[in-house]
């Protein structure tokens, strides 16, 4: 019996992974990393708060408990020793990449400026393209809210998602 080949990664190549931090220390572990030169992405959605005197506005990460961070596979251990970082996540010891496609979708949603939430992650619904608007170029699941259509984008590694508005006429069938 012949098994397929197994495609290796160059342990020394930069890729993006995702970091799961403390509770609440998403910011922290963030700016820590940054501050060691590395490029990571905390994704935030502004979220409605009402107290018993006021209402107020706040910065949420899209996903609690993780900053996604670039560096290489070979030298874990400057991020593993960043404040605030529980681990990395892997499979055994050896950490998992996150695909380039799926951060670049929620960045693109991240920077568009259009309402985005957290989202349960979706595996069934139709692939799609959005073809028009902000969103243009980025890859999602189509689903149907209260009427409105949402773009859903999912780190299928972490197993959640983001979902955005968008209007029916950006979007085409993805190939």
């Amino acid at each position: 019996m012949v098994t397929p080949a197994v495609p290796t990664i160059d342990a020394g190549e930069q890729r993006w992974y995702a970091v799961r931090t403390r509770s609440r220390f998403e910011a922290v572990t963030a700016a820590a990393l940054r501050d060691k030169g590395y490029v990571e992405f905390l994704p935030i959605w502004r979220s409605r708060r009402q107290w018993s005197d006021r209402v107020k506005e706040i910065d949420l990460p899209l996903f609690p408990g993780y900053v996604f961070c670039r560096f290489s596979a070979r030298d874990p251990y400057s991020v593993l020793n960043s404040p605030g970082v529980v681990h990395i996540v892997s499979v055994g010891a050896r950490p998992i990449p996150v695909e380039d496609r799926e951060i670049e979708s929620v960045r693109s949603i991240c920077a568009a400026g259009i309402p985005a939430f957290p989202w349960n992650n979706v595996v069934a619904g139709q692939r799609l393209m959005v073809v028009r608007g902000p969103l243009k170029g980025v890859e999602g699941t189509l689903i149907s809210v209260k009427d409105q259509y949402r773009l859903v984008v999912s780190i299928s590694l972490l197993q959640r998602s983001v979902s955005a508005e968008l209007q029916r006429d950006w979007i085409t069938a993805a190939c």
